[in-house]
C-alpha cells in the first residue's frame, strides 16, 4: 500500500484549530505563513512518499545487520538519509544561526508525522538527533554548539541518547557509567549502555553520543548524574574528524518491530576510556537529559499518530477492494466490497476518529510550544509553556496507546490476510508495539501527569483546560443540528468526569498515593479522550462554517466528530468511575497472591 500524506487534513488542523495565522505573527515567525506552510508540507510529502516510504517494507524484510562491531543499515537507507539532510529536513525546527530553517514547531510537526508514516524505522535516526540538538541548544557551551550543531542540523552527523544500562532500566538513579576527569577539561567514560537507537550505523560521518554518567565526587541517586558528549570519532580543533573514540557497538537487538532501526549495545572505555566533554554543569545531567526526553516524547507521540495513519490508509484501500458477502440489509444480491458492511465501517471510523482527535491535540500542543518560546508577553509565554508541558505526556501516552488499537483494527479489517505478512498490515502492528514502551512507558507518562502536571499546581492547568472545553460546549449548544447537540452532551459529561478526577487526584495523592497511582494510566487515557473530543468539537464548528466550500470534506469532519462523541467520548464516565472508585480492588491482592 502506497502512503499518501493527508495534507488537507493536516492543514485543516493547523489553520482552524492550532492557529497558524496567529503563530505567523509572533516575533521571528513572520515568514511562517499558511502559504509557506503549504509549500513546506507539499515538499515534505513528495520526499516522504517517493523516497522514504518505498523503503519501509524493505527495512522490515532486510533489517540492519551487525558484524564485528560494524552496523550496516538496510539498502537504500544511507542514500535516503543523505537526501534527507541535503533537503534541510533535519533543520526545519532548528535555529537559522546554526544553519537550520527556524520554522515553528507547528510546521515541523506535520513534517515529523509524514516521515514516521512513511518509515518509522528510518525516522528514528532524525528523532534522536533532534533531541541531541535540543539538549545542546539549551545546555551546551558556545564551543560545543559551534562544533556540533551545524553538523547535526545538516545531517552530516547524527545524535543519540544514552541513558539505560543493563541493571538500571527506567530507574536512572541506578546509572553506574563513570566519568573520570583528566585534568584538561575532558573525561574518560567507562560503562555499558543498552537500547541505544542508531547507536551505530553507516548513514553519517560521525555519531554524537550524549551519555549520562557519574563523576567520582557525585552524590548517589539522580542528583549525581552528569551529561557528556562522547562522539564516535573525536573532533579536532578545526572541526575535522580525528581518531576513533573508545566506544564500540558490541551487538544490536533482534526485535518484534522497527527492525530496520539498529538498537545498539554500546561499550564505553574497553581500551583505556572513551573521551568525553561535560555538557553544562556537573550533576545536572538528568535535568539536561529531560530536555532531550521531552523533545523525544512529543515526537514518539507523533509516531503513534503516524503509524496509525499508515495503517488506516491501508485498511481503507483494502476495504474498498475486497469483495465479500452480500449486504446485511438485502440491498444487493451479489457480494459487495467490505467497506459497505456496518462493522467494517465501525472499525474504520474508530481508526479515523482516534487519529484525527490525537492529531489535533498534538498540533495544538505544538502551537502552544511556539507561543511559549516566541510571544513577547512573559505571562502568555508561561501560560502556554504550562499548557504544553501538561499536554506532552498526554500526546506521548495517549497517541501511542491508541496506535496499538488502530493498527490492530487494521489487521482485523484485512481478516485472515492481515495475519499474513505479505500484506504489510502486520508490520504496522508490530512496529507500533514499542511506542507505549520507549521514551518512558505509558505508566511513566501517567505518573508524570499526576505528580508534576496535576498535583504540583493544584490542578490549575487542568481546570483551565476544562474551562476552555466548557466554552466549546456552549458554542456547540447554540447549533440546532442533532449531531452537534449529541457531541455537546458527550463533551459535557467528559469534561465533568475530568474535573471530578482532577479533584480526586489533587485531594488524594498525598494521603493515599497508591489509590491515585493505581488509576494514573486511566487518568491519562481520560485526558486523551476528553481533549481529543474537545478538539473534534472545535473541528465540527470550523467545518460547519466552511462546509459550502467542499461539502464532502467538511461533512466528513462533522461525521467523524459525531462518531467520536458517541463511541469514544462516551467512555469518559466509566473511566472516571474506575479511577475514583476502582483503586481498592487493584491493591486488594498481595504480591504473593499473584
Amino acid at each position: 500500500m502506497t502512503y499518501r500524506a493527508p495534507l488537507k487534513d493536516m492543514q485543516f488542523v493547523m489553520n482552524e484549530l492550532a492557529g497558524l495565522e496567529q503563530i505567523s505573527q509572533l516575533p521571528g515567525y513572520e515568514e511562517a505563513t499558511p502559504d509557506t506552510a503549504q509549500a513546506v508540507l507539499e515538499e515534505a510529502a513528495k520526499f516522504n512518499e517517493q523516497v522514504v516510504a518505498p523503503l519501509n517494507r524493505t527495512g522490515d524484510l532486510n533489517p540492519s545487520s551487525w558484524k564485528d562491531g560494524v552496523v550496516t543499515t538496510t539498502a537504500g537507507f544511507k542514500d535516503a538519509f543523505r537526501q534527507f539532510g541535503e533537503g534541510g529536513w533535519q533543520g526545519v525546527l532548528h535555529p537559522a544561526e546554526f544553519e537550520g530553517q527556524g520554522l515553528p514547531k507547528l510546521i515541523a510537526t506535520p513534517c515529523i508525522e509524514m516521515l514516521n508514516s512513511a518509515n518509522l524505522s528510518f525516522a528514528l535516526c532524525p528523532l534522536l538527533t533532534d533531541g541531541a540538538i535540543e539538549a545542546l541548544l539549551t545546555a551546551g557551551s558556545d564551543a560545543q554548539k559551534a562544533t556540533f550543531l551545524p553538523k547535526l542540523i545538516s545531517g552530516e552527523w547524527t545524535g543519540t541518547m544514552n541513558l539505560t544500562e543493563p541493571q538500571a532500566g527506567s530507574d536512572l538513579a541506578a546509572v553506574r557509567t563513570r566519568a573520570e576527569p583528566q585534568g584538561d577539561g575532558t573525561f574518560k567514560i567507562f560503562g555499558t549502555k543498552i537500547f541505544i537507537t542508531y547507536g551505530e550505523h553507516d548513514m553519517a560521518d560521525n555519531i554524537v553520543h550524549l551519555v549520562l554518567a557519574r563523576t567520582p565526587t557525585a552524590p548517589e541517586g539522580v542528583k549525581g548524574i552528569s551529561l557528556f558528549i562522547v562522539p564516535k570519532f573525536k573532533v579536532n580543533d578545526d572541526g575535522s574528524l580525528g581518531e576513533r573514540n573508545d566506544v564500540q557497538c558490541v551487538s544490536i537487538e533482534h526485535k518484534l518491530g522497527i527492525k530496520a532501526s539498529p538498537t545498539a549495545v554500546l561499550q564505553f572505555g574497553d581500551h583505556g576510556g572513551a573521551i568525553g566533554t561535560l555538557v553544562g554543569e556537573e550533576n545536572r545531567g538528568l535535568e539536561y537529559m529531560f530536555i532531550m526526553m521531552n523533545s523525544a516524547r512529543f515526537a514518539v507521540g507523533m509516531q503513534g499518530i503516524a503509524i496509525s495513519e499508515r495503517a488506516y490508509q491501508q485498511a481503507v484501500a483494502y476495504a474498498k477492494d475486497r469483495v465479500q458477502s452480500r449486504p446485511v440489509d438485502g440491498s444487493a444480491r451479489e457480494a459487495v466490497t467490505i467497506i459497505h458492511h456496518p462493522d467494517v465501517k465501525r472499525m474504520l471510523m474508530t481508526m479515523r476518529a482516534l487519529i484525527e482527535g490525537a492529531r489535533a491535540v498534538a498540533y495544538v500542543a505544538a502551537a502552544a510550544s511556539d507561543v511559549a518560546h516566541q510571544h513577547p508577553d512573559d505571562a502568555v509565554r508561561r501560560q502556554n509553556m504550562a499548557l504544553y508541558e501538561f499536554l506532552v505526556p498526554v500526546v506521548k501516552g495517549w497517541s501511542t496507546e491508541l496506535s496499538i488499537d488502530v493498527t490492530s483494527l487494521g489487521v482485523q479489517v484485512h481478516g485472515g490476510m492481515g495475519f499474513i505478512e505479505e500484506t504489510g498490515a502486520a508490520q504496522h502492528y508490530r512496529d507500533a508495539r514499542i511506542l507505549p514502551i520507549y521514551e518512558g512507558t505509558t505508566a511513566i507518562q501517567a505518573n508524570d501527569l499526576v505528580g508534576r502536571k496535576t498535583v504540583r499546581d493544584g490542578g490549575a492547568v487542568a481546570r483551565a483546560i476544562c474551562a476552555k472545553i466548557a466554552e466549546t460546549e456552549a458554542e456547540l449548544g447554540k447549533h440546532g443540528g442533532a449531531s452537534f447537540q449529541a457531541v455537546q452532551a458527550q463533551l459535557k459529561q467528559g469534561r465533568e468526569s475530568l474535573e471530578a478526577v482532577v479533584q480526586f487526584v489533587v485531594e488524594t495523592t498525598k494521603g493515599d498515593p497508591n489509590a491515585v497511582f493505581a488509576g494514573s494510566v486511566p487518568y491519562l487515557k481520560l485526558c486523551g479522550i476528553v481533549l481529543s473530543g474537545w478538539q473534534l468539537g472545535r473541528a465540527m464548528l470550523a467545518a460547519d462554517a466552511r462546509r459550502a466550500e467542499d461539502p464532502a470534506f467538511y461533512d466528513a469532519k462533522i461525521a467523524t466528530a459525531y462518531f467520536f462523541g458517541q463511541h469514544i467520548l462516551s467512555q469518559a464516565s466509566s473511566l472516571r468511575a474506575a479511577i475514583v472508585e476502582g483503586a481498592e480492588p487493584i491493591n486488594a491482592m498481595t504480591a504473593d497472591q499473584f
